[in-house]
């Protein structure tokens, strides 16, 4: 494996981590309303369960109410169900075949906690671009004592590995700072 497919590989799964960090902080509640925080939401249909963006359309109504229209008749009380059920603490409510639900307000105590979970979630994500940056130190190197490269090469490799994973490690801190604004804003 040459020093460039280290350093494509690493960018590749770096930026993985970075979109997985993404989705993880997706699910993390601000005060507004946001329709993926019911993609955990699991509804009974037929038997087995489904997610909820599977067996209804999910809709923002205003910044503090999400709307969710069942794809079929009988399916609003299972909807509703699964949705008490969930650990999320939401109260939905039926209006024909629209069912409505308010976010409640938060407590400042409840956004400092969101806040410190934003950040444990971003530093999880540092933790995981920087394994993967001794990953490719580490592949380097043995490159290097293969001889298959010179010593100079490890080197500028191993700078160049660094400059991408200071890149992606503030894009964390950008995403972790952006959150926590969400998250603090009444």
């Amino acid at each position: 494996m040459a020093i460039e497919e280290i350093r494509s590989t690493v960018e590749g799964k770096m930026e993985q981590s970075i979109s997985a960090f993404k989705n993880n902080l997706s699910k993390i509640r601000t005060g507004r309303a946001n329709p993926a925080m019911l993609d955990a939401v699991q509804v009974e249909y037929y038997g087995s369960m489904l997610p909820l963006s599977q067996v209804a359309n999910l809709s923002l109504l205003d910044s503090r109410t999400v709307g969710i229209q069942p794809w079929e008749k009988g399916m609003g009380s299972k909807i509703e169900k699964a949705i008490r059920d969930s650990d999320l603490g939401l109260n939905p409510s039926s209006m024909g075949d629209l069912i409505r639900v308010p976010m409640p307000v938060m407590s400042e105590e409840r956004r400092r906690e969101l806040t410190k979970l934003a950040r444990s979630e971003g530093e999880n994500a540092k933790i995981a671009v920087r394994n993967l940056r001794r990953d490719a130190n580490e592949s380097v190197k043995k490159l290097e004592k293969e001889k298959l490269v010179s010593e100079d090469d490890q080197k500028r490799s191993e700078a160049d590995i660094q400059k991408l994973t200071d890149r992606f490690i503030a894009e964390v801190d950008r995403l972790v700072v952006s959150k926590e604004q969400d998250i603090m804003a009444v």
